[in-house]
């Protein structure tokens, strides 16, 4: 069973993988056997988790990259090719949120900013990786949504309009690529406990909100989305395309812990 999660001799390109969701995801992919690319806005953050990868046996390399610059994206994938020869799989995982509170009140720049760096990004990685997959006939694209996809909200609007998106993007990409192997889903997870999200998870009342609505009674690791991703790379996922892969806990099952 253990060879349906093995991922020897693949090359995982995950951005956003300095901290957080990404650097979970990178790290336990390198234990399964793949050759990652850790890549986010600050080399020095991206070279510290390549080395402890490198540390434990695994293969890794930092390349910086700005997702929301075409060129840098570009030369990403360049330079995982020149290392490598090849992309096996894609996490899109980076993104943004600029603004907290009411959509009528939200800067246009802050709304292109989300826009361009969560959604537009990710189709111009994809359009940059996927055809090189199609060449060999098999891949896995990887775009880390969220269960804001799913619902609306008074103080993430526009974050939520991007996650959603993204879940079409990944079945457009299902659909357009799908017969030459490709496989492209998109992991949606609930509250995690990661910087990024830590201006919810430190806040006591959205904390203890997200606690009550969610069956299991607690928010999210990085870790626990990891294995989300590590089934949708290896052969264990070789039959899921045009997915959104819940992972909160409970939280959209409707139920109120206690209630």
């Amino acid at each position: 069973m253990s060879n349906l999660f093995d991922l020897s001799g693949k090359v995982a390109l995950i951005t956003g993988a300095s901290r957080g969701i990404g650097r979970a995801i990178a790290e336990r992919m390198a234990e399964h056997g793949a050759k990652v690319v850790i890549s986010s806005r600050k080399l020095d953050a991206c070279e510290q988790v390549a080395a402890g990868i490198r540390e434990k046996g695994g293969e890794a390399i930092a390349v910086a990259c700005n997702i929301g610059r075409k060129e840098e994206l570009q030369a990403l994938v360049g330079a995982t090719n020149a290392h490598w020869g090849r992309i096996d799989v894609l996490v899109c995982n980076a993104a943004v949120n600029p603004y907290f509170g009411p959509s009528v009140d939200m800067p246009d720049e802050a709304f292109d900013r989300v826009m361009n760096s969560n959604v537009r990004s990710n189709f111009w990685l994809c359009n940059m990786v996927v055809p090189g997959m199609a060449e060999r006939g098999d891949g896995a694209v990887i775009i880390i949504s969220s269960i804001g996809g799913f619902q609306g909200s008074d103080v993430l609007g526009a974050y939520c309009i991007s996650k959603a998106a993204d879940m079409q993007l990944a079945r457009n990409l299902a659909v357009e690529w799908g017969a030459k192997n490709i496989r492209a889903n998109c992991i949606a997870p609930g509250l995690i406990k990661t910087d990024f999200a830590r201006a919810l998870w430190e806040n006591p009342e959205i904390h203890e909100k997200s606690v009550q609505h969610t069956t299991l009674g607690r928010i999210g690791e990085p870790d626990e989305i990891a294995g989300a991703a590590i089934f949708l790379a290896s052969p264990a996922g070789r039959y899921t395309t045009g997915q959104t892969i819940v992972v909160d806990g409970g939280r959209l099952a409707g139920m109120v812990r206690g209630g």
